[in-house]
């Protein structure tokens, strides 16, 4: 809220910038037009009207100069007072005339117009930033207290000397391999059953994990890397419960990325895995179509079989999780949707303007299959593959044909029609939307900026177009593999 000269207050909503950055700003010059623009901004409530003071138009109390002669200096004082009260009298007359109204009302439509094109287009006449200068410290650009590097180096140095005296243990063996073998496998142990203690995913948020904590799992992580290979010179056991220590920070840290990483270490290793591992009982409880992993007399398998049967797990829950979209429930089946959260662009489709604190039962979404949120909308796809919009129209982030807010869902129409399956609203920028069909074609539409849509511009679509191209007549490898699937089944 920035404060203005004749007592309002400017509120500038962003969701708004869309309607103005195409304003006409050329209408402000004549005052029909000024007011009308002005009027625009009431109606939005992006202006707040303030009281104005009435300090300024009070003048001095006077003394009674009969009675008590004042001071030349204390005369003049007093003058200048009245004429001060009379000067803000006669500028707050003066706004008030109709050439004032007029000039005031034209500032602020200006103002706003020129904030909305700011906003939309201020990233492309912006010189790019010179690169930062390289930190100092791993925490970013902050500098390290004494208290940080007295933590950081006690931490590193504990796990250095931990990881050399296993190490040590593991390739001196002698006459008591059997002590040392068990000493060197129970700290593993112990570490693996306090991973196992922990809440799930409790990793996976990085930016609350201080930098000396990312260090130290990335060398943790290493070290079980260089401890799983055979010329670790660790037996079987102290190898094994190494991948399952690795694995159990793989999925506490819930990112697909460090599970492949162990995939790539199993396959690389060539001792025997338990089948009582994470990545076995997973295949074997949630999938019948994935299979365990054989062992032998001692219940061993071999690590490229259970590596094949996690990224066969990878691959059921993703087919799986995309079959629910592509290939949503019988019509017999009842869908209930519930809504919650923001409601300021009818985004929910409640009939009001009210926030909903608690999940409630939408009736709004009653053909609805399967439900995306994006920026101040929403999107849902019914069963024969039509799709149905409502909330915030500016860009025409809706692909209903106008920038305008749509308070219940409203049928959008595809030109040539087809049956969506998947759709994908941004949540940030402007707002614009993908949609796959059943056939593997994507359309696009609402704000084009940067090339988003995939048409070879950044013009704005309000309906939804086909994207051309190399794209065009191409199905993904995703929804080749949902048809296999769904035959397999």
């Amino acid at each position: 809220m920035v404060p203005c000269q004749t007592h309002v207050m400017l509120q500038w909503q962003e969701h708004l910038n869309g309607s103005w950055a195409v304003e006409d700003s050329m209408r402000t010059a004549t005052r029909p037009g000024a007011a009308l623009l002005y009027s625009k901004l009431l109606q939005s409530k992006e202006l707040v009207g303030l009281a104005q003071p009435m300090q300024d138009l009070l003048g001095p109390r006077l003394p009674d100069f009969q009675q008590d002669v004042g001071a030349d200096e204390e005369r003049e004082g007093y003058l200048s007072a009245l004429l001060h009260s009379q000067r803000c009298l006669g500028r707050r007359v003066l706004a008030r005339t109709p050439y004032a109204l007029s000039l005031h009302h034209r500032l602020l439509v200006l103002q706003r117009v020129y904030y909305a094109l700011h906003s939309k287009y201020h990233d492309r006449f912006r010189a790019a930033p010179a690169p930062p200068p390289p930190a100092s410290s791993a925490g970013g650009g902050r500098v390290k207290s004494g208290t940080d590097v007295l933590i950081e180096m006690g931490v590193r140095t504990g796990l250095s000397l931990l990881f050399a005296l296993l190490r040590q243990s593991w390739q001196h063996r002698g006459v008591e391999e059997t002590s040392d073998a068990a000493l060197c496998n129970e700290v593993l142990g112990t570490a693996s059953s306090v991973l196992a203690a922990l809440p799930p995913l409790s990793l996976a948020n990085e930016n609350k994990i201080p930098a000396v904590g990312l260090d130290c799992l990335a060398q943790v992580s290493d070290f079980l890397k260089r401890t799983a290979v055979s010329s670790s010179g660790a037996d079987r056991a102290g190898r094994r419960l190494a991948l399952e220590l690795l694995l159990g920070l793989a999925v506490q840290r819930g990112s697909l990325r460090f599970l492949l990483e162990w995939v790539e270490v199993a396959l690389a290793a060539s001792s025997p895995f338990s089948s009582s591992s994470p990545s076995s009982s997973s295949s074997s409880s949630s999938s019948p179509s994935s299979s365990e992993p054989l062992g032998d007399a001692d219940g061993l398998c071999s690590l490229s079989h259970a590596a094949l049967c996690l990224l066969e797990e990878v691959c059921v829950c993703v087919c799986v999780c995309v079959c629910v979209c592509v290939f949503p429930s019988s019509e017999g089946d009842v869908v209930q949707v519930y809504v919650w959260g923001s409601n300021s662009s009818h985004q929910l489709a409640e009939g009001t303007l009210e926030k909903i604190l608690q999940p409630k039962l939408a009736h709004g979404f009653s053909h609805a299959q399967t439900i995306e949120a994006g920026q101040y909308c929403t999107f849902s796809v019914s069963a024969d593959g039509s799709v149905r919009a409502c909330g915030k129209g500016s860009y025409g982030r809706l692909g209903l044909g106008d920038s305008n807010n749509q308070a219940v869902p409203k049928k959008l129409a595809l030109d040539p029609p087809r049956a969506v399956c998947k759709v994908s609203s941004s949540k940030g920028s402007d707002g614009h939307t993908l949609a796959v069909t059943a056939d593997g074609e994507v359309f696009s539409w609402g704000d084009g900026d940067y090339g988003k849509l995939g048409h070879g511009n950044s013009a704005t679509q309000k309906y939804p177009k086909i994207i051309q191209g190399p794209l065009l007549g191409k199905h993904t490898l995703i929804f080749q593999c949902i048809k296999i699937t769904k035959i397999n089944e």
